[in-house]
């Protein structure tokens, strides 16, 4: 069975997954106080699923983009499990957990997330012929209006948005907005992509697994 953490903003989730089954899940706004509410949350998890850590085989952990502070509050526990019940440890972006969500199309997709500040991180994503979303360049950092403004061909936006972000989106004719549930990071789905590079046995090095940094689109050393 596999535990996944996402702490990557304000929105938490946690996710018990055995190649089956999402054994149980969970997802709250944690208002960036994830130090005192991860580690009660993930033992009341257990509890109602009647599960134990010990059941556990691999974890997965949401990278980022996001929060430093949260993200370093997730991937210091799921580090700590990895390295004191010798666990294997995966690492996934969390704009991809966004993308998979989606139904493929032929059409651009643009993940976000909010990054404070009225900036937004942004992550585009393209569908291959196999029907995977795979990414499409590098992480951006703007605000509502200048995504608004970047975007000329037809575009489904999803993640993170205020009501007015939405709004101004709508404006733009070549937006395609997805629904709020879609927008959801669901952490059964950080599970399965954990899941299936645990299957592969593509494993990351615990001790030099690092988090997106939100601010310079770049990795933070350990």
């Amino acid at each position: 069975m596999l535990l996944a953490v996402d702490t990557s903003t304000t929105q938490v989730g946690i996710a018990l997954y055995d190649g089956n089954t999402v054994i149980g899940e969970t997802l709250w706004r944690g208002k960036l106080r994830h130090t005192t509410t991860l580690a009660p949350e993930i033992s009341a998890l257990f509890k109602r699923t009647n599960s134990d850590m010990d059941e556990i085989t691999a974890l997965g952990v949401a990278l980022g983009p996001g929060s430093f502070t949260s993200l370093r509050v997730g991937l210091a526990l799921m580090k700590g499990l990895a390295f004191s019940r010798n666990l294997p440890l995966i690492g996934i972006p969390t704009l991809d957990i966004l993308a998979t969500a989606q139904p493929a199309r032929d059409l651009r997709l643009a993940t976000v997330l909010q990054a404070g500040r009225g900036r937004l991180a942004v992550g585009y994503y393209i569908a291959s012929p196999s029907g995977i979303w795979e990414s499409d360049g590098d992480l951006s950092v703007m605000n509502v209006a200048e995504l608004v403004e970047s975007i000329h061909t037809p575009t489904l936006v999803c993640g993170e948005l205020l009501a007015e972000e939405r709004e101004l989106l709508e404006k733009n004719e070549w937006v395609e907005l997805s629904s709020p549930s879609r927008s959801t990071r669901r952490p059964a789905r950080l599970a399965e992509l954990a899941w299936k590079r645990y299957q592969a046995a593509d494993t990351d090095d615990a001790a030099s697994l690092s988090p997106i940094y939100l601010q310079v689109g770049a990795a933070i050393p350990s």
